[in-house]
């Protein structure tokens, strides 16, 4: 008689732990820059905090706002700075804060369905290598956005 109170006792004390193992990825301060008329990407920012014991990787998102999405970083090459691919996703290191910020890594937004207009919100599915996918509201600001933002670390 005791085994089923004792899984019932195990599962109910489990509970709240494996809800938050399911997914350490936080998401902060997520944003897209309105986009002019005809423009073919939009940009897609944030801060993600990896609050678990073992490293991640962001391989993915998906939105319907655009036909594809890419992640992107800016790196100078020859005095210039360039877009380049992240094929390999993005490293999330256990306990540490990754930043996606204009002139930075970010998501790019191909092929757009329409005009990102400022003061809408899109829907981004974010996939991970290790966590549950997450799936995230994206303001749309001005076309300036994060310009003046200084963070902290």
């Amino acid at each position: 008689m005791l085994r089923p109170l004792t899984l019932v006792l195990s599962l109910a004390l489990a509970g709240p732990a494996l809800a938050q193992d399911a997914n350490p990825i936080a998401v902060r301060d997520a944003f897209a820059r309105a986009t002019l008329p005809g423009a073919p990407v939009g940009g897609v920012y944030m801060t993600l905090t990896n609050t678990g014991a073992a490293d991640d990787r962001l391989v993915s998102a998906t939105t319907d706002a655009a036909q594809a999405v890419s992640l992107h970083e800016m790196v100078m090459k020859d005095d210039t700075m360039r877009m380049a691919p992240l094929p390999d996703g993005l490293p999330l290191p256990a306990g540490e804060a990754v930043a996606l910020a204009p002139s930075g890594k970010h998501l790019m937004l191909e092929n757009l369905a329409k005009p990102l207009v400022q003061g809408a919100t899109i829907d981004v599915t974010l996939t991970f290598e290790q966590a549950a996918p997450l799936t995230i509201a994206v303001p749309v600001m001005a076309v300036n956005a994060g310009k003046m933002q200084h963070h902290h670390h």
